[in-house]
């Protein structure tokens, strides 16, 4: 039986990765070197890309790292050596469609709800997030 090293990356995990300060930047940092070596297949879609840009360059005040631009787009194309870019399509949006509907889902819930559609319509099942509160809806969809 083979296990599934295959994990959808959520945003939170860079960000932690990023933040010294944050609870888990140690277990991100470690997390993140599973997939730098090979040992972990790791994926994102574009959503979690822009959220880190735009968590990353926000000001502190607003609850962001408040990066310089370019540093921000440099921990991207470092965190890109090891994160695989899924695409987004009709099928996609379908699905998110769905899962908006069946839940009932408003709010920032729906980006919660578009990495979840992103899994399903790649096969993904295990997703690696330091929120776990915000998928509990999804849980029958997702492993633990």
């Amino acid at each position: 039986m083979t296990v599934d090293n295959r994990y959808f990356v959520d945003t939170n995990v860079l960000l932690s990765a990023t933040d010294k300060d944050r609870a888990h930047h140690a277990e991100a940092l470690a997390f993140l070197d599973e997939g730098m070596a090979g040992r972990l297949s790791l994926y994102v879609n574009g959503q979690v890309l822009r959220e880190y840009l735009v968590v990353a360059t926000r000001p502190q005040a607003a609850n962001g790292l408040e990066m310089e631009t370019a540093d921000a787009l440099a921990n991207l194309r470092h965190f890109r050596k090891c994160l695989a870019l899924l695409a987004e399509d009709g099928e996609t949006a379908s699905c998110l469609a769905a899962l908006v509907d069946q839940h009932a889902l408003v709010g920032k819930r729906i980006h919660d709800a578009n990495i979840v559609a992103t899994m399903r319509q790649t096969g993904l099942r295990r997703l690696k997030t330091f929120n776990p509160d915000d998928f509990r809806p999804f849980a029958h969809l997702l492993l633990e």
